[in-house]
């Protein structure tokens, strides 16, 4: 793999396990899961044994003074899409706001803005399939099967026009539903979103594949790729690891990265077939960076757009990503944050107030 490639891939995802480190045996590892053994939320091998690892006490506080949404060990609504099981939030009335989540997250990751929104609209935050509270499924992972998802969720549980909110991958995806149902979306707006440009993505052309790498070379790597792949998922979704690479820039400040939000992270990877999605996302979906670009999927959309950008996320190598959109797409509003990757969670005032400013203009 090309560095650029490595760097493209990257780049569309922003996952979690983008920066790999090896927990080091100290003290404060041993007490957080030791701690997690007490709350009987067992990970062995990354299946779940237990109940939930939340204390009423964790679920009400909050250190910005919001009000928070409470987390609950077996979700809220569910929706048999395809036949899989798709876990979904759904709060207040009025006009539809439906809030789709980025890589190896959920809907708990709007905690902060779902009550505020709920006051004046009707607020929906969608798991996508093989994410948060959502099944695990078995299935080719590609970017158009969100897409579908969440068009069908439109069509299906909202049934009529509203505005779709996005942050990280669940940002192109809000995109790529808008393009392709233009009449049920009357706005997007795009927290840090996943999604390059056509020209950012250096391409090579591939070679006609011999027999000897199809058949004996292609499967050793395979099996090689697994056997990485497993070990830095077990890794990465160890909770002072989590909480290591949320606090190493992700999250500029810490003050919310707390066990709610690394309990919401952990506890969809205990999940049965949790580590295949996670091998079939890395192995899938990002084999091919250039098939979807910001540019191609932005020339089809027709509605407003509202950008709310951390400038310190460090998992976007294009600091100018949100000025080439406003230029590349006039009918675009830019608001910039002094926060990270996740600024609906780490400054969710100020994220509340521009959504329900701008909102305020659409409905």
């Amino acid at each position: 793999m090309s560095s650029s490639t490595a760097t493209a891939r990257t780049e569309w995802l922003n996952p979690i396990g983008s920066r790999l480190a090896i927990p080091g045996r100290s003290n404060h590892f041993r007490r957080r899961w030791k701690l997690i053994n007490r709350r009987n939320f067992a990970v062995t091998r990354f299946v779940a044994t237990g109940t939930s690892i939340m204390t009423p006490s964790i679920a009400a506080e909050s250190s910005q003074g919001l009000q928070q949404l409470p987390f609950k060990q077996e979700g809220y609504n569910y929706w048999t899409w395809r036949g899989y099981k798709v876990h979904y939030v759904v709060e207040g009335e009025g006009f539809p706001v439906v809030m789709i989540h980025g890589f190896a997250s959920s809907s708990f990751h709007w905690r902060y803005n779902i009550p505020e929104l709920a006051k004046r609209y009707k607020v929906y935050a969608l798991d996508l399939l093989g994410f948060g509270w959502s099944e695990k499924a078995l299935t080719d992972y590609d970017a158009l099967i969100w897409r579908d998802q969440v068009v069908d969720f439109l069509k299906e549980i909202v049934k009529q026009p509203a505005i779709l909110v996005g942050n990280s991958l669940g940002g192109f995806t809000t995109l790529l539903a808008a393009a392709a149902l233009p009449d049920q979306v009357e706005g997007v707006s795009l927290l840090n979103s996943a999604g390059r440009f056509g020209d950012d993505i250096s391409t090579t052309d591939k070679t006609e594949e011999t027999a000897l790498h199809k058949f004996i070379v292609k499967p050793v790597e395979e099996i090689v790729q697994r056997v990485v792949v497993r070990l830095a998922f077990f890794l990465t979704m160890q909770p002072d690891q989590i909480e290591a690479v949320l606090k190493s820039g992700v999250y500029v400040n810490h003050s919310n990265v707390d066990d709610y939000l690394i309990d919401s992270i952990v506890r969809p990877a205990a999940d049965p077939n949790a580590y295949e999605v996670y091998y079939r996302l890395l192995t899938q979906l990002m084999s091919n960076p250039t098939k979807y670009t910001l540019d191609s999927v932005l020339s089809q959309l027709s509605c407003p757009l509202l950008l709310l950008w951390g400038d310190l996320d460090p998992w976007v190598h294009d600091h100018g990503k949100p000025n080439r959109i406003r230029d590349f797409y006039p009918n675009t509003s830019l608001v910039n944050l002094q926060a990270g990757h996740y600024p609906q969670d780490e400054v969710p005032e100020q994220v509340n107030k521009a959504l329900l400013d701008w909102l305020s203009t659409l409905s």
